[in-house]
């Protein structure tokens, strides 16, 4: 049973017929409410560039932030789906605000192709 936690394909629509032009929203997750890989990537990507702007070491980040390298490591490959508190944790870490941190995210997500 849905519980509401991921929008009904109809609420992606633009209310414009298709062909149109219009471009609709990369969907982060599919009709299982499945994640998709890509979302992981680009998000992981978000945190190596932000890292390498401090100049940071993943060592350096998770020591700042309260994580292990290892983990940091596995954030940066989109092996791990993280908690909204670990996200606050690396955005801390790399003293970013947690905007920026979003911001190169959706910027990311907007140019890496969906994995599958």
């Amino acid at each position: 049973m849905r519980y509401g936690l991921f929008p009904s394909p109809d609420r992606w629509s633009s209310g414009s017929p298709v062909g149109s032009g219009s471009v609709l929203p990369h969907r982060a997750f599919d009709v299982h409410g499945v994640l998709d890989p890509a979302e992981l990537k680009a998000l992981g990507a978000a945190v190596r560039e932000l890292r390498a702007r401090r100049g940071f070491s993943q060592e350096q980040l998770g020591f700042k932030g309260g994580l292990h390298r290892n983990y940091v490591g596995g954030i940066e490959r989109g092996e791990l789906n993280i908690t909204f508190r670990v996200l606050l944790k690396v955005a801390r870490g790399l003293d970013f605000a947690l905007s920026e941190v979003i911001g190169v995210y959706e910027r990311n997500r907007a140019v890496l192709p969906p994995v599958r």
